[in-house]
Order: structure tokens, then C-alpha cells, then sequence
């Protein structure tokens, strides 16, 4: 599964995307995210609030409760700025 990192996320971490593997037990895109907190600390600490984020699941935008399974691509969508 790719993961993908947009905007000022992005930048933090230093890399636009992942390819990860996520264990049977990641059920939902909450899951995933604390999954993948867990492994990385770049990633824990720009998260600090993960309320802020939207998650993207195959190019749409779903709740953090949406299924995870069949899954190609989850994108993480920090808050946006400008005008």
C-alpha cells in the first residue's frame, strides 16, 4: 500500500510517500494512522494532533472509521493555509 504525505507534512518528514505492509490487525484508516505513528517519530510528532488531518482512501476523502481493506493508496492531508 502507498502511503502519501501532502504539504507542510511532506516537507517535515522529508519524503512525499511510503510503501508499507500493515499488519491483519490495521482494520480501519484510524488504525493505519496509529500504526504508522508507532513506527515512525518523524511522523508521531508532526501528528501530535491528529484531529487536523484528513485521510484520503484511492483519491476520496473518508471518515477516520472507513475500512482500510482492498486499499491501494491512503493519503494524509494536513490543514491547508493560504488565500
Amino acid at each position: 500500500m502507498k502511503i502519501l504525505y501532502f504539504a507542510w507534512l511532506r516537507e517535515r518528514l522529508n519524503r512525499a510517500s511510503d510503501e508499507v505492509e500493515p499488519p491483519a490487525d490495521v482494520e480501519t484508516m484510524a488504525d493505519l494512522v496509529a500504526w504508522l505513528r508507532k513506527r515512525d517519530e518523524a511522523l508521531d510528532l508532526a501528528m501530535v494532533n491528529p484531529a487536523i488531518f484528513k485521510l484520503s482512501r484511492d483519491a476520496r476523502i473518508v471518515p477516520w472509521d472507513t475500512p482500510l481493506a482492498g486499499a491501494r493508496e491512503v493519503a494524509i492531508l494536513p490543514p491547508m493555509t493560504g488565500g
